[in-house]
């Protein structure tokens, strides 16, 4: 076959890589390290943010999540602009291209997407709500990067490409921090939320690329990668493409025509340098 003689002719992944206890200590380290950002971001928060302190406990629970997924949305927009742009083994063959790098990043936010998993349903059980899309979100996330874990044959560009659609979370974070601060009404918040709509339009546009790469590579995904996994990007992505991506963008594009905080029942925007103390209310869908 041209692809698996295309694959033996590109440079091949360190032994380590297919080594459980490897892999099992970089899922480790990623759900360790995002467990810490979210730790260091309250504790710094608690000491420096007089607006952190006047946040219901949900809120607070929110803000350092929201901290938390911008981290992690840096790291995959690296990762992902590496699989774009760089010649590599992924982008030479999109079907079973992997690099040590990949491996790590898939490993890594593995670990993230572990963490999130947890702190959603802990943050469920503590404050009795439960968020279906929420869930369901973030189910497709692990499912899909533990299978890219234990399918391991597969290539890793479509995974690399997936986390770039975390490009917009570091935005994302800003713009509910500052609105929580009262700057909803400055020029900053707005400049930060024009870039942010133009991300979230950016991942429209990088899941239409990611349709065009499956069906141009159809014969190889179905002969090379897994039906669980098939199951699971093609569901998710059908999802993101027609579903999610075109909410988030209204609702962030009408949100900087009206400044509320729908992550938490609408509320108008507090004014600069005000925010008083908020019973909690039903959490959002989480955007990325």
């Amino acid at each position: 076959m041209p692809t698996e003689q295309q694959t033996s002719s590109l440079p091949q992944p360190s032994p380590e890589c297919f080594s459980w206890d490897y892999r099992l200590q970089l899922i480790s380290l990623g759900f360790g390290f995002y467990t810490a950002v979210f730790l260091l971001s309250h504790l710094l928060s608690l000491a420096l943010c007089h607006t952190y302190n006047a946040l219901s406990a949900k809120e607070k629970v929110f803000w350092n999540l929201a901290a938390t997924r911008a981290a992690f949305g840096i790291q995959s927009t690296v990762a992902g602009l590496r699989a774009l742009t760089e010649e590599s083994a992924l982008s030479k063959d999109k079907v079973r291209g992997q690099e040590d790098w990949s491996w790590f990043h898939v490993l890594t936010a593995t670990g993230f997407f572990l963490f999130e998993n947890v702190a959603l349903h802990a943050s469920s059980v503590v404050f009795r709500s439960f968020d279906l899309p929420l869930a369901t979100h973030h189910f497709f996330a692990l499912s899909g990067f533990a299978g890219a874990v234990v399918f391991d044959s597969q290539g890793h560009f479509l995974a690399m490409v997936t986390l770039l659609l975390e490009m917009s979370t570091p935005f994302t974070c800003i713009s509910w921090m500052l609105l929580k601060a009262g700057w909803a009404r400055t020029l900053f918040w707005r400049a930060n939320q024009w870039v942010m709509i133009h991300m979230f339009h950016c991942r429209m546009v990088l899941t239409y690329y990611m349709w065009w790469v499956t069906l141009t590579h159809w014969e190889g995904i179905n002969a090379h990668v897994a039906l669980f996994q098939r199951l699971i990007f093609f569901s998710g992505l059908a999802l993101l493409t027609f579903i999610i991506n075109p909410i988030w963008t209204h609702k962030k594009t009408m949100q900087l025509l009206n400044p509320v905080d729908w992550n938490f029942g609408n509320k108008p925007a507090p004014l600069n340098g005000t925010s008083g103390h908020r019973p909690a209310a039903s959490a959002k869908p989480h955007e990325s």
